[in-house]
């Protein structure tokens, strides 16, 4: 094929409208220039992983939060590319359609307080892929953290898709976020007239004695309150294994149990007075 030829079927006019012209070669190079952004970004993820495994400079979490933000980034500016490979003007496009996005920033408002709360994730790096995170009494490992929504792995197996303008303005308790340790505690109430020092040597010997509690923080017991029915105990011991603290918080309260049943400390349950009262005047 001679490249007059060639040059003439690129050049030839698909479609037109005013000032525009689409073209097959225009249509080539939109789609050259996509193609170009996803080997550029997969290269760039694979460096990127790459340098990190031979670094301890960067955990798992900060390389996925850097991959995403490259992915984005990458993305974003070759669709930019590729508009205006096809001929269309960006500036033109947008004092053009001024209206229709202010009508569709209204209905997607809730999607781009989504995604401007996922670049903040995402670049701040105090929410990681990873992390252990309590949402609204629900504990699960985050997966992964997208642009506009994230994943969480709860304990019960359940796969919780979060939007993440959630994770920025809601109350987030990031268990991963500082030291490793977490302190925990165990609330348990006893019969009135129990030995309260004799409840408290129990209480620390069965956290003691769990291998998953601490040895490097001492167990602390401390009697809280005269409750109505019982005299309230509380047990703090420090413990690594946040994902599956609840049942070592089980384990150290079948200990608990065992030990009072052993000394004969009761576990008092509510009790209430009926009292019944009659009207004489009715009496036959």
């Amino acid at each position: 094929m001679e490249l007059s030829t060639l040059k003439n079927l690129l050049e030839y006019p698909i479609f037109s409208f005013e000032t525009f012209t689409l073209t097959p070669g225009r249509i080539l190079l939109a789609v050259t220039v996509l193609i170009f952004a996803g080997l550029l970004q997969r290269t760039l993820s694979y460096v990127i992983k790459k340098r990190a495994r031979k670094s301890d400079m960067m955990d798992e979490g900060k390389v996925h939060t850097l991959v995403k933000i490259v992915k984005y980034f990458i993305y974003t500016l070759s669709i930019v590319l590729a508009i205006q490979s096809l001929g269309v003007e960006i500036g033109i496009l947008l004092a053009s359609s001024a209206a229709l996005f202010v009508g569709i920033g209204f209905g997607l408002q809730n999607v781009f307080s989504d995604m401007i709360s996922g670049i903040i994730i995402l670049f701040e790096g105090e929410i990681r892929k990873g992390d252990i995170l309590e949402i609204d009494g629900n504990v699960g490992r985050v997966e992964t953290i997208d642009i506009r929504t994230s994943k969480i792995f709860t304990r019960d197996g359940i796969r919780m898709i979060i939007p993440n303008s959630h994770l920025t303005s809601q109350e987030i308790i990031n268990w991963s976020y500082n030291d490793q340790m977490t302190r925990f505690k165990i609330t348990v109430g006893v019969a009135y007239g129990s030995d309260t020092e004799l409840v408290s040597e129990i209480l620390r010997k069965c956290a003691e004695q769990n291998a998953e509690v601490s040895s490097e923080h001492p167990v602390r017991v401390r009697f809280i309150d005269f409750g109505d029915s019982a005299l309230i105990f509380e047990t703090y011991f420090w413990a690594q294994k946040t994902w599956e603290i609840e049942w070592v918080r089980s384990e150290i309260r079948y200990a608990i149990d065992a030990e009072f049943r052993k000394a004969g400390v009761q576990i008092p349950f509510p009790q209430r007075d009926l009292h019944l009262k009659t009207d004489a005047t009715k009496r036959e």
